[in-house]
């Protein structure tokens, strides 16, 4: 007779989050921030998406791996992400790449990340390990990936994505058969293997991974002995186990967290500045694909003691409105117009201003009369009285880093230069 659960098997899993990456393709927006320290949404980070994931999922141990210029990321963890308790079997362990193993030695691949942590997550004595990229934006119950993991008798459960088949040519893509067993994992093919009775869609890796534990050690020490390996997970680790065990896809669908008004499963790489600025611009439609208002699964994250956001001045042309728009507290609207736009907590917005398509980070202050249309305002910017942006499309490319779609990026930097 088979046993019951006693308790969930998140509450036996660590989340092990690797948020080491710099993503470069978000360009000057990480030049002082690794990516999953880059603000989203309004107040959120985009790390803060998996953690709550994890922490919303019953998990109670986690750990964050971290390296490029850490600093960000690792202040938003200590102040958002200080709660756990270790009198209640909790616990939250930032891991930055420290020298432990090798005094000449950081973190080499995604492996090595956990590999050099190995007697910190041994201590916790968790059974099953939970292997988390820190820098895409979805909703998802790791606890039904965690249950597939155990009844199907893997060695790997891999989180994938159901996409386009020719659209997975930039993913590492699971060839599996109709018991989704993975056969063979490739990365970024030409040519990507359609799904068993659905060819034209393809299976990409979300970077999800769950292990039993000693198994997971087990197999990272064999590779950290294996001089010809990157230590990395989709290059090394999951080819192996493809090669000589039991490798299981888990479809996003199967455990996507959504609320009544979400109609598809929501996954998002926010890589690219268009592709960061699309996502923030969304959330601005009158019913947005990602529901970050859903109470029953909340998006935690560094909650600031802020006053609440103000609009002043009702005279013609010189009117605080927001419309289509996200305005976060402290956040004054002085005399602006806002249409869809997203604006982080401490925003400024001078007399006469126009905003339109703006993402703008925290404390930015926005000069009277300027006129800024499909924008990304890094935090902390002076924009200076009477520009205009989004016009002129080569005097912007001149100016500030200008996207295939028409999205500029502006920082400080870029102001600082201009011949005003």
């Amino acid at each position: 007779m088979e046993q019951k659960r006693i308790q969930p098997l998140a509450r036996d899993a660590m989340a092990y989050v690797l948020a080491g990456g710099r993503g470069s393709r978000l360009k000057e927006l990480t030049d002082r921030r690794a990516k999953p320290a880059v603000y989203f949404g309004g107040k959120a980070r985009i790390i803060d998406f998996a953690l709550s994931n994890a922490l919303n999922s019953g998990i109670r141990r986690i750990g964050v791996a971290t390296q490029y210029k850490a600093h960000s990321l690792i202040r938003h963890l200590q102040r958002g992400w200080n709660f756990f308790r270790p009198e209640r079997n909790e616990s939250f362990d930032i891991l930055p790449a420290s020298q432990r193993v090798s005094e000449t030695q950081w973190y080499e691949g995604t492996a090595d990340a956990v590999y050099q942590n190995i007697d910190i997550i041994e201590d916790y004595g968790v059974e099953y390990m939970v292997i988390l990229a820190g820098d895409h934006i979805y909703k998802m119950d790791y606890e039904l990936m965690l249950q597939q993991h155990v009844d199907s008798g893997a060695q790997v459960t891999i989180g994938c994505l159901e996409v386009p088949r020719m659209e997975a040519t930039g993913f590492g893509v699971m060839h599996v058969d109709e018991k989704d067993e993975i056969i063979a994992f490739v990365e970024k093919p030409a040519d990507p293997p359609g799904i068993p009775g659905n060819p034209e869609m393809a299976l990409a890796s979300m970077g999800i991974y769950v292990f039993h534990t000693k198994f997971l050690m087990d197999l990272l020490r064999r590779d950290a002995a294996d001089p010809t390996s990157s230590r990395d997970f989709g290059k090394d680790i999951i080819p192996y186990i493809v090669q000589h065990g039991k490798a299981v896809a888990h479809r996003f669908t199967a455990s996507c967290v959504r609320s009544d008004f979400e109609r598809e499963a929501y996954w998002r790489d926010v890589g690219t500045v268009d592709a960061y600025w699309q996502a923030n611009i969304d959330l601005t439609h009158i019913t947005p694909e990602l529901d970050i208002y859903d109470s029953s699964w909340p998006i935690w994250t560094f909650a600031e003691i802020k006053p609440p956001a103000k609009f002043v001045h009702d005279d013609e042309n010189r009117r605080g409105s927001a419309i289509s728009s996200l305005v976060s507290g402290d956040c004054i609207i002085s005399g602006s117009t806002l249409h869809r736009s997203l604006l982080f907590t401490g925003v400024r917005a001078n007399s006469y201003s126009r905003l339109d398509g703006a993402v703008v980070l925290p404390n930015v202050m926005i000069g009277r009369h300027a006129q800024l249309r499909n924008v990304v305002i890094d935090r902390g910017v002076v924009i200076p009285e009477g520009l205009v942006v989004g016009e002129d499309p080569e005097l912007d490319a001149k100016h500030f880093r200008r996207s295939e779609n028409g999205i500029c990026l502006i920082t400080q930097n870029m102001i600082d230069k201009l011949e005003l």
